[in-house]
């Protein structure tokens, strides 16, 4: 693939040919192997969504545009007015991942990033009302649902007549779900009966619809997951919660006493809870990275404003060289997020068996990236920043939940590394089966020791590596040199870290934090690579600014991937687990001057 004959992939509904849809990139980087045929060429959206989004975006933004003091009101009022949530449906923006047999818009996944990337742009708000009602309240039963179920609910789904919620977490069940008390036992003639209390549900207090996760502790497993109507009888709701930020959007505790469930609306299979709620975290994740990078073009757009028409000492601050690195990294941040969703949102359409690596990376960046955006943005903005009547101290506010909801941060960073561990490890423990029983089955046994023996010297040498430097622009193959050399590197460290901690590594959060972050930096900059390699193919008048981003964003990872393979030997961790230790028994800080 060159730069000539390179052609931009369309998000299909099936893998492209070529692709491997059972591979997961992120978990074999840690292999040290690259998986060029899922990263290139970039994927662009489908015909259909391109044309079905081109009219919709302009809707939606002429539709947001105007209301900003709306949303300025909202925000202090906590509260977004019914008549408000009635133009949202009349917009179709509860239908839009629904199935067009049900009445829905059946965008793709990366369509729907796109639709919560453009309302982003205007109120967090309104992107987590609508988006909560897609990503997370009603996924399951797209994904889970029976035919039955599926038609009973999926019209007034897409209606926005029910508007449904994701009822998971709970009073000391935060990101550790499967500690849930909320019970459901079943009852002679099969229906069940639920009982207990579910916190922060976004929708709770608007929805008509839950998707209940509940306690059940049958042989078949420990949860399991429900479809709740808010109507039926011991079905309550607390008011809206008072929040630091997206205070317009609903959030209330609902509860369920006596709830009576018929058995037909149990969701999936008795006792697959756990499995059903990780899944739909992982395949709406796309929603909340798409309005990551929306939120992100607009801190930017509002930045560059800023700097260009405020003075000091006589000249637009534009001309100062710290404001013009912060709108540079922004930029740089937003490219890689959005190439890092829109990578994970083909994965999803194209029916590849296991992106949630993949989707956690993607949080996780487009998250925190955003929360600089906003930082930033505000900073630019001087003392009017700090103001309410502007809107860069509510965007900062709105982006601080970000790393907190659907999973925090620190429990991805731990997932990631730990699936990528857990690959390895399997691989070790069959190269130590291998040694012990290699003259039972020789060929066997020693067909494993030569697939390590060769990774081994790929990791070494580069030797027999994945290569991606001949398939590129000629300006990128240093950039990517780079993410070859450092997967390699990965794999050592994380072969390393086995070795030293076995099934304790675990509780190595310090080093697996290290592992993850990465992986993170190495899939992100992967993407951008893709990404920026198809945008000079296809607008070479753009070439000279993504081969930047590209080239900044890489010497940026290469520095963090130094610091963070440096610091699985040499680091003050044990430094820092006394001092919080010892600052836990006292009880908080205990110096003072006086």
């Amino acid at each position: 693939m060159n730069t000539a004959t390179a052609k931009a992939r369309e998000t299909p509904s099936a893998p492209i040919a070529g692709a491997r849809p059972d591979t997961s990139v992120a978990r074999n980087l840690f292999f040290g192997e690259i998986v060029e045929e899922n990263l290139f060429p970039f994927p662009v959206i489908r015909e259909r969504d391109r044309e079905l989004l081109t009219p919709m975006v302009e809707a939606i933004s002429d539709f947001l545009t105007p209301k900003q003091d709306d949303f300025r009101r909202f925000d202090a009022e906590a509260e977004q007015p019914a008549e408000y949530v009635q133009a949202l449906r009349d917009m179709g923006l509860f239908s839009l991942i629904i199935p067009e047999a049900y009445g829905g818009l059946e965008l793709s996944n990366a369509a729907y990033a796109r639709v919560l990337s453009e309302s982003s742009k205007h109120d967090s708000s309104t992107s987590l009302t609508i988006g909560a009602h897609s990503s997370i309240g009603m996924k399951g039963l797209l994904l889970f649902g029976t035919e039955e179920q599926k038609a009973r609910y999926l019209p007034r789904l897409a209606t926005g007549e029910l508007i449904a919620a994701f009822c998971l977490t709970e009073s000391g069940a935060g990101s550790d779900a499967a500690s849930i008390r909320t019970k459901a036992v079943r009852n002679e003639d099969g229906s069940w009966t639920l009982d207990g209390e579910k916190i922060w549900i976004t929708n709770g207090g608007i929805a008509g619809f839950y998707t209940v996760f509940a306690r059940t502790d049958s042989p078949a497993g420990k949860m399991s997951a429900f479809l709740v109507e808010a109507g039926w009888p011991g079905v309550a709701h607390g008011p809206h919660e008072d929040k630091m930020g997206i205070r317009a959007s609903a959030t209330n505790t609902v509860s369920f006493s006596g709830v009576r469930v018929p058995p037909e609306n149990l969701l999936g299979e008795e006792g697959r809870g756990f499995k059903i709620a990780m899944a739909i975290l992982n395949n709406g994740r796309t929603g909340l990275g798409g309005g990551a990078v929306g939120g992100m073009k607009t801190m930017i757009r509002m930045a560059a404003a800023q700097a260009r028409d405020r003075r000091q000492f006589g000249r637009p601050i534009a001309e100062f060289g710290l404001v013009r690195e912060k709108i540079a990294q922004m930029t740089v941040d937003c490219f890689a997020a959005e190439s890092t969703v829109w990578m994970v949102a083909h994965y999803i359409d194209s029916g590849y068996e296991d992106y949630s690596t993949e989707a956690a990376i993607s949080k996780v960046f487009a998250s925190e990236a955003m929360q600089r955006a906003a930082h930033e943005a505000l900073q630019i903005a001087g003392g009017n920043g700090f103001m309410r009547d502007f809107p860069y101290e509510r965007a900062t506010r709105d982006s601080r939940i970000l790393t907190i909801f659907e999973g925090t941060n620190e429990i991805l960073r731990l997932y990631i590394a730990l699936q990528g561990l857990k690959d390895v490890g399997n691989s070790l423990k069959e190269l130590k089966t291998a040694v012990s029983g290699i003259f039972n089955d020789p060929i066997k046994g020693f067909g494993v020791l030569s697939s390590y023996a060769e990774r081994r010297l790929a990791r070494a040498t580069g030797i027999g590596a994945d290569r991606i430097v001949n398939q590129l622009h000629p300006r990128l193959r240093n950039v990517a040199e780079v993410y070859e050399r450092y997967t390699r590197q990965l794999a050592g460290a994380s072969e390393d870290l086995l070795r030293r901690h076995g099934k304790d590594v675990t509780e190595q959060q310090y080093a697996l934090k290290r592992i993850g972050d990465l992986a993170i930096d190495l899939f992100v900059g992967l993407c951008v690579l893709s990404r920026a390699h198809a945008i000079a193919g296809s607008d070479p008048s753009s070439a000279e600014e993504v081969f930047t981003i590209a080239e900044v964003f890489t010497r940026q990872a290469r520095r963090r991937m130094i610091r963070n393979i440096r610091g699985m030997s040499q680091n003050e961790d044990p430094a820092l687990d006394r001092l919080a230790g010892a600052m836990l028994a006292r009880g908080g800080y205990p110096w003072d001057v006086l």
